[in-house]
């Protein structure tokens, strides 16, 4: 009788070492600076509304990521560290979500660690685990809520927890901020596709056959469309309670209408502003702060890190072959989370755009360039994965103090990481 094939370890010991190195570096001057910067200049009075309930501010987003930073608030005090600790703990559950869903997927212990590297230093993540903004709440519940699909669809015994956990966190992350609605409705989408493809007669009521045997179509339904929704719908409940009305509106729907109107409003031109092509090319850099502040000239740079954002889109480009050429699942999965976040800001009328849109994008951009490296490796390749990996590193270790405020010497220091035009 030959011996039963060897079945990969799983990387959780890897996967929590690389998340705890996350926070360490992402902790270095996390309360500096000490004052509100960039877009914490709305969000902050916002999350300090939620506390005392007197009248509703930035209506235009959802309100769970504000509601997140009033807990912060709430817990460590109206200070820079109450501020930020909410994003440093869901932009490492996004680093952990995500190699978690790398590992479930793809059943590699590589793509996994990879996926961890890759995504930790492609710098949105890094720098969004900083800072008291919206976006990282609205990753890191996307990603958990992909990392429970995953792990239903590889492992159906555990199907109906992960999928209920993942229908709380996609409606979580609808609440957080509404780019993650492109992205939010493919699991149940892919769930009803393969159910149709299955030919079934019984098809809404039939328990066998692929993503997850054992749970019908309609409880699928249940766990990835109806819990979202009401999840989504529960986070306005600051606005049953605000001391002045947050206008006259007659219910959710009359409010999202509000919502959707101010949020295609035409504003005035921004001098960061940009559009997706150039999010792709990596052209159009955010400073987020360049200010002298708490004694010392210092700056944080929004860019995407050179190595994985430009390397990446070859690495996307062999996943799409990979998926229909090899049935890649994981990587025809990349492709399409990928297209499907980024498809969002081509079609969106929303006049003003910013470079931070494409950090969800990123977030699978990453994973490409991670079963990419994974597969040169198993090729038998060195010098490529090595120079990749050594790459995506070495730029993360030289971009770290414009990534957390560090004392520069000189105001004009900005120019040594601001290599073109649309960088600066």
């Amino acid at each position: 009788m030959s011996p039963p094939p060897d079945q990969p370890r799983d990387p959780i010991v890897w996967n929590i070492i690389i998340a705890l190195a996350f926070v360490g570096l992402a902790l270095v001057r996390i309360t500096i600076p000490t004052a509100p910067y960039f877009d914490e200049v709305h969000y902050l009075p916002a999350a300090r509304a939620v506390l005392d309930l007197q009248f509703a501010i930035n209506i235009e987003h959802p309100p769970l990521g504000k509601q997140v930073i009033a807990l912060g608030i709430f817990l460590f005090g109206d200070t820079p560290f109450g501020w930020r600790i909410p994003s440093l703990a869901f932009g490492t559950l996004a680093l952990f979500a995500v190699m978690r869903a790398a590992w479930f997927s793809s059943r590699t212990r590589l793509a996994s660690m990879l996926t961890g590297l890759f995504v930790a230093t492609n710098y949105f993540l890094f720098v969004h685990a900083r800072v008291a903004m919206l976006d990282v709440f609205m990753v890191g519940l996307l990603m958990l809520a992909l990392w429970m699909f995953a792990g239903a669809v590889r492992e159906n015994e555990t199907g109906r927890w992960r999928l209920a956990i993942a229908g709380v966190a996609l409606g979580g992350a609808m609440a957080a901020k509404w780019n993650a609605i492109p992205v939010a409705i493919l699991p149940g989408l892919a769930f009803l596709i393969a159910r149709l493809a299955s030919g079934r007669s019984r098809f809404l009521l039939s328990r066998r056959g692929w993503p997850v045997a054992g749970i019908p179509l309609w409880e699928a339904g249940i766990w990835l469309g109806l819990v979202p929704l009401i999840l989504y719908a529960l986070t306005y409940w600051p606005f049953l309670f605000w001391t002045v009305p947050a206008g006259n509106h007659t219910g959710l729907i009359d409010l999202h209408s509000t919502m959707l109107a101010l949020q295609t409003q035409v504003p005035e031109p921004h001098p960061y502003q940009s559009v997706w092509w150039q999010w792709i090319g990596n052209q159009r850099a955010i400073w987020y702060l360049y200010e002298f502040a708490d004694g010392a000239q210092r700056g944080i740079m929004l860019i995407g890190n050179p190595v994985t954002m430009w390397f990446g889109l070859i690495a996307l480009l062999w996943c799409a072959w990979a998926g229909w050429r090899e049935r890649r699942m994981d990587c025809l999965a990349v492709v399409l989370l990928y297209g499907a976040s980024l498809a969002m800001w081509v079609v969106a009328p929303k006049a003003v755009q910013f470079y931070f849109h494409y950090f969800l994008p990123a977030m699978f951009l990453s994973g490409a360039m991670a079963l990419g490296v994974e597969r040169l490796w198993q090729k038998g390749e060195r010098l490529v994965p090595w120079a990749l990996i050594l790459g995506a590193l070495g730029f993360f270790v030289y971009w770290y103090p414009i990534l957390t405020a560090a004392p520069l010497d000189d105001p004009q220091d900005f120019l040594h990481w601001a290599w073109t035009r649309g960088w600066q």
